[in-house]
């Protein structure tokens, strides 16, 4: 018996939390050994050329109307080229945690608000309340250990440059979701990922240092590991799930997946490294989850 839709965009949701948070880890082992530009446009570019082979052999359509040229390139700008240099040099200077905390304060609050100004939904308190419990609890969970020792400028910067980066990539979804009543998710994906990845890839080669050596693909089983697990389960699988929540229930709710992302990477570390968890994580995660609970429960 299938599932009716309702049951399938939550177990999607489930899906996209999972991939997303464990990406940092993913992308820390590639972006300290590869420089990032050249790691994720080929990453961009490898993930495009599958979706529309796939859809090439499918029959299904891989064109896209001129009209739509435009918005899809800055899509492909917002959510995939300058998102994926700032966030990755970024965390070039930063841990993935502390990368975790940052663009789990920021994405649905930025969600939210873009997604107002752009006319596409509106304000409610009901949001407003899950957005900050949701705050509190990322406070809870990750405030002392993300402030505890002493940032130096290289690691101020680099948290702005994931902060910056994340703020991209919210725009992008915002801008993405009108374009979604001419194209399906896959094929939205297939195309912004093909245009950010060569942007990154022929940028990379003209400025990006250390791209010579990358070019002989001497990066170790890490950077490997983490960069094939970045085109599958993420680029393939998350990236397009995303879209269609964002279609289906608006980018504000899709976002409240940064509420959940970061407990997973607490729960794995737990559960196979043996990390501590206090009660104030407890307190921390609980928040986190009523929160996401109160945004995904509010109809569409």
């Amino acid at each position: 018996m299938a599932l009716p839709a309702s049951a399938r965009l939550r177990l999607m949701f489930v899906f996209l939390c999972v991939v997303f948070g464990t990406t940092w880890l993913a992308m820390k082992a590639g972006v300290t050994i590869v420089p990032p530009g050249f790691f994720s446009g080929l990453r961009w570019t490898t993930a495009a050329g599958l979706l529309l082979g796939w859809r090439w052999w499918k029959g299904l359509p891989i064109r896209v109307p001129p009209r739509l040229l435009g918005r899809l390139a800055l899509v492909a700008l917002l959510m995939i080229a300058l998102s994926a240099l700032l966030q990755q040099y970024g965390l070039r200077q930063i841990g993935s945690g502390l990368a975790a905390v940052i663009t789990s304060g920021t994405t649905p609050v930025a969600l939210l608000g873009l997604s107002i100004a752009m006319g596409q939904e509106r304000f409610n308190w009901r949001q407003a309340g899950a957005i900050a419990f949701g705050l509190v609890g990322i406070g809870l969970l990750f405030g002392p250990k993300a402030v505890s020792g002493r940032l130096g400028g290289a690691e101020l910067l680099g948290a702005l440059g994931v902060l910056l980066g994340c703020f991209s990539y919210c725009a992008g979804s915002v801008v993405a979701r009108p374009v979604m009543r001419t194209l399906s998710p896959a094929h939205m994906a297939a195309v912004t990922n093909l245009m950010g990845g060569l942007l990154l890839l022929v940028g990379s080669v003209l400025f990006e240092p250390g791209v010579g050596e990358a070019m002989h693909f001497q990066w170790g089983a890490a950077a490997w590991a983490g960069w094939l697990y970045l085109v599958l389960p993420s680029s393939l699988g998350a990236s397009i799930v995303y879209f269609v929540l964002v279609r289906d229930w608006g980018a504000s709710r899709a976002g409240s997946y940064a509420f959940i992302s970061p407990l997973i990477a607490v729960l794995l570390g737990f559960a196979i490294n043996g990390e501590p968890v206090s009660v104030l994580d407890g307190i921390g995660m609980a928040l986190m989850l009523a929160a996401a609970a109160l945004v995904i429960r509010r109809p569409a």
